[in-house]
């Protein structure tokens, strides 16, 4: 079954002026737009409480594993502002295969590929004026 999202608006966006400051020369790793996705996972349920919420720092209890382990998935794909005016991403898909290999090789729970795709389309939406309008190669900020 696939994951059901909620979407949590952030009470707090950055202002136009700011976004646009950041697309200028937008920074990966450095820059990040008004919302994350996130899901939890637990063994009686596998994923669940999947939601786009406001960006900002998260709570986690001591006994989180990733203090003991440091385990940790980055995988990050770029949005692309179409002439048209819409936004489209690259392979998506092949970005939640490459993200369940290293779920696999790090043992921790592979998601759904499609629950991938839908959380990046959601965050790409909630976020679209964030997209850059021009391609940019995002840690040196020259042109791709």
């Amino acid at each position: 079954m696939a994951l059901q999202f909620t979407i949590e608006p952030n009470p707090s966006p950055a202002s136009d002026e700011r976004v646009a400051e950041v697309l200028r020369a937008p920074g990966f790793g450095r820059v990040f737009t008004d919302h994350l996705a996130i899901a939890r996972w637990t063994a009686d349920q596998g994923w669940h409480d999947a939601r786009i919420q406001p960006y900002g720092p998260l709570s986690l209890d001591p006994a989180t594993h990733v203090f003991h382990y440091s385990q940790t998935i980055f995988e990050g794909f770029k949005a692309y502002l179409q002439p048209d005016g819409s936004i489209a991403t690259f392979r998506p898909a092949a970005n939640g295969e490459r993200f369940n290999r290293s779920a696999k090789r790090m043992a921790l729970p592979s998601l759904p590929v499609e629950d991938f795709v839908t959380a990046a389309d959601l965050l790409v939406r909630t976020d679209a004026r964030w997209v850059p309008s021009e391609r940019r190669c995002a840690p040196t900020g020259q042109r791709q």
